[in-house]
């Protein structure tokens, strides 16, 4: 691919956004999967505002340059491997962050992290849900992206069950508002759950309102050994007819040893599975 002509777009946005050096770029070829065909961008983006990306998004569509967009390079898919001769736009520099006690909600830039989030609403006396095993270092664009969900998924859901409204820029450089602080929004095609978990497909999101909930309750855990995966998957259907747990997880034998085989946990070698519960029920 013909390396494009980068000076409109160095001119066109703030000094040093635009980023040619080749020892910064490796940095971004690559996120957590470490993907071995990873390619080289003709440059690198870090905006700071939507203004910034539609900038950039404009340029790539005039110039027909493909883009690949970077949130905090967590992904373990290779959701943001970088491609010879395209432009990266990274979001790590898009950091606003309100949160809202009286509507329950944080309007957030995608450069948040995801534990940041969760901090600033604790501040206020509230809860953000969503809990990816990343979570303190995972980005609030990817968990938007991937639709990321977590432990907590089991009675709390995943991320698109917190995202309120959403700011995006389509391909051709358009910003789009869809949805709002509104926990009642149902007039019209559903777009706002169309963007998350599209994985940069339909837009860049430069934008997130997120529902919050109140704190959550003291939770108990319980771990369970069991002699076999059938009695096991018979507990969880004992559980789940009676209460839902905030967190259920299953581990067969397989998965004990391997556990066991890199942390030491003192898990029991020879069950044939492992439940390990949580609720925050009452009593």
């Amino acid at each position: 691919m013909t390396a494009p002509d980068l000076t409109s777009l160095i001119e066109s946005l703030p000094r040093g956004m635009v980023i040619t050096d080749p020892d910064v770029l490796s940095a971004y070829r690559y996120d957590r999967a470490n993907d071995p065909d990873a390619g080289t961008p003709a440059a690198l983006v870090r905006p700071m505002t939507t203004e910034h990306v539609q900038t950039a998004v404009r340029w790539a569509a005039a110039h027909d340059v493909p883009i690949i967009t970077r949130g905090a390079g967590t992904s373990l898919s290779g959701g943001s491997t970088a491609v010879d001769g395209a432009l990266t736009i990274s979001t790590e520099k898009m950091r606003q962050l309100t949160v809202d006690t009286a509507t329950r909600t944080a309007v957030t830039q995608p450069g948040m992290l995801n534990a940041e989030v969760k901090a600033a609403a604790a501040e206020k006396g509230l809860w953000y849900p969503p809990d990816p095993s990343s979570f303190e270092i995972c980005s609030i664009g990817g968990n938007v992206a991937t639709n990321a969900g977590g432990l907590c998924c089991v009675k709390y859901g995943v991320t698109t069950d917190y995202v309120l409204g959403l700011e995006v820029v389509l391909a051709d450089g358009r910003a789009l508002r869809l949805g709002g602080k509104q926990l009642k929004d149902s007039a019209g095609l559903p777009l706002t759950k169309l963007f998350v978990g599209s994985e940069g497909l339909l837009g860049i999101v430069t934008e997130v309102t997120l529902r919050l909930l109140p704190p959550q309750a003291p939770a108990c855990t319980v771990v369970g050994s069991f002699g076999s995966v059938r009695a096991a998957v018979e507990a969880v259907l004992a559980v789940t007819s009676q209460i839902r747990p905030a967190m259920l997880e299953f581990m067969d034998g397989v998965s004990i040893n391997a556990v066991e085989d890199m942390l030491k946990m003192g898990l029991d070698r020879d069950a044939g599975a492992l439940l390990v519960a949580q609720s925050d029920a009452p009593g």
